[in-house]
């Protein structure tokens, strides 16, 4: 059998050519696997030169393997680990032949060498064998002294230098121009029990002043900040406790234990700019339709995908779910439901129509306030039961551009008053890759929610009227990437006459956002 012995005289040529060049830099080699057939290796054509070489090799020696992708790659240049593998293959094929009482087949001169081979190759099999045997040796520590076999710790902390440059409050005051030093600081702890689920817990510390502290309005609220008038004292809370499962191919349940919010659930139809405060848009504005915004907290979700192009998304989420008392609890107090068709007909455009209906008793967290309008949370501060309506779109026409929009509109009842009507838009441009893979530059043109009408019930007992004028939201940022866990964000926001009254002076908000992620 050994005694054709054409090609392991091809493989000695092989091996004196490479003995007398320096050895390459040592380089990881990719696991590779035995095969039983030529056929078996992608690559390989009956037509091709070595064709039968290999067939021989592998079907009559076994002594040849393949990549794990099952290609031969025979094109790309041999390194001298691989050689040194695919020799001691031939070796032991060799042995087992000579143990099998069949060394009589073998020749004398190819016996010969094959000793002078593994001879001139003794070191780079002594390597292979001590890298394997290193590798074994780490794999067996990490084992010992991983987190866990099921949990991931990811972290993210956001450090901003931010300053309000001009304009004036809702009183007609100037606004400190006071720059201000904060942090955001999460560690999340993802663990999936099957690969498809995934139990999210969050810490979170902030210190981070809403700019609503300075202004007396939600317009221009970072999106790293806390509520409408709220402020956060750095201390560690459980910012995030969720879960959610595949209950079929088409079909995923989220749960919120806190803290629960659209998003996981209902695509914002806003892609690059929705980076949950640590990137994209330095606004909350322009994150997302601000009607999301109206529900929060306790509950559930589920989308179901109808077909390839169709997505249904409902949830519901209640503020107070954890307050025993009246008018408090999972389904006495506050609450968001919502219902969401996602549609994307293709990889460049994307559709979403919503509907939420909301019962809140209070505007101030997260974005609520501007969700609702300033002006009638601060005037009335009553319970508010609204019907929200968006349709939001998005259109990315090549790899270097996409442009986003969406329009809100929130019929609001205020309880043993009356109506109000509230209306919001934007358009966001944003520019992925703008010079360097990772970076991406936006631009955001819109109103934040606008008090367009008014019951004169309300007005005769609040004193609140229609807003005067339209305020522009006016925001520009850059978003340099500057290693895998390292972005630096600078942005600037410009809001027209503020609160939508021109009596108020422009105020211009600029921050830079770094952001760490680990």
């Amino acid at each position: 059998m050994l005694s054709r012995v054409t090609l392991l005289s091809s493989f000695a040529i092989t091996a004196i050519s490479l003995i007398a060049v320096p050895p390459a830099k040592a380089t990881p080699i990719a696991e590779i696997s035995q095969v039983t057939s030529v056929s078996q290796l992608s690559g390989v054509q009956p037509t091709d030169w070595a064709f039968q070489a290999l067939q021989s090799l592998v079907e009559r020696y076994g002594c040849i393997a393949g990549y794990p992708d099952r290609t031969f790659r025979g094109n790309r240049a041999l390194t001298r680990y691989e050689f040194a593998a695919g020799l001691n293959a031939c070796l032991d094929r060799v042995n087992e032949l000579i143990s099998a009482a069949t060394a009589d087949l073998v020749k004398k001169e190819d016996l010969a060498m094959l000793q002078k081979l593994q001879e001139q190759f003794g070191a780079e099999l002594d390597s292979l064998r001590g890298r394997v045997d290193a590798l074994e040796a780490r794999t067996s520590q990490l084992e010992k002294q991983q987190f866990s076999t099921t949990t991931k710790l990811t972290g993210e902390s956001i450090i901003a230098l931010t300053n309000v440059f001009g304009g004036s409050d809702l009183n007609g005051q100037t606004v400190d121009r006071n720059p201000t030093l904060s942090h955001r600081t999460r560690l999340n702890f993802d663990t999936s029990f099957t690969g498809k689920d995934l139990l999210r817990v969050r810490l979170q510390a902030s210190n981070v002043s809403a700019i609503s502290n300075l202004t007396g309005t939600p317009e221009g609220e970072l999106s790293f900040a806390p509520g409408f008038q709220e402020q956060e004292g750095s201390e560690i809370e459980l910012n995030a406790l969720s879960y959610q499962f595949p209950v079929s191919d088409r079909t995923t349940v989220f749960v919120s234990a806190n803290d629960g919010e659209s998003e996981e659930f209902a695509e914002s139809i806003n892609p690059f700019f929705d980076g949950d405060g640590g990137r994209g848009s330095i606004s909350q504005f322009g994150t997302r339709n601000p009607i999301y915004y109206l529900l929060e907290g306790t509950g559930a979700g589920i989308t179901h995908k109808l077909n390839d192009t169709l997505e249904l998304s409902v949830g519901y989420l209640a503020s107070d779910a954890d307050t025993p008392t009246g008018g408090n609890g999972l389904f006495d107090g506050a609450y968001g439901a919502i219902a969401q068709l996602t549609i994307e007909p293709s990889e460049a455009w994307a559709f979403g129509i919503t509907y939420i209906h909301a019962y809140n008793t209070d505007y101030t967290t997260e974005g609520s306030a501007g969700s609702l309008n300033a002006n009638l949370f601060t005037a009335t501060g009553r319970p508010t039961v609204t019907n929200s309506f968006g349709l939001q779109a998005s259109f990315r026409p090549s790899t270097s551009f996409i442009v986003n929009g969406w329009v809100g509109y929130t019929g609001a009842r205020v309880l043993e008053l009356g109506d109000a009507n509230i209306w919001n838009w934007a358009v966001t441009l944003g520019f992925p890759d703008l010079g360097k893979k990772g970076n991406f530059a936006g631009l955001v043109i819109g109103m934040e929610p606008k008090l367009t009408r008014i019951d004169s019930a309300i007005t005769a007992a609040t004193g609140v009227e229609r807003d005067r004028n339209t305020s522009l939201h006016l925001e520009a940022f850059y978003q340099h990437q500057i290693t895998d866990h390292l972005a630096i964000t600078p942005g600037l926001i410009w809001l027209t006459a503020p609160n939508h009254d021109q009596r108020n002076q422009d105020l211009i908000i600029g921050t830079i956002r770094t952001t760490f992620t680990f």
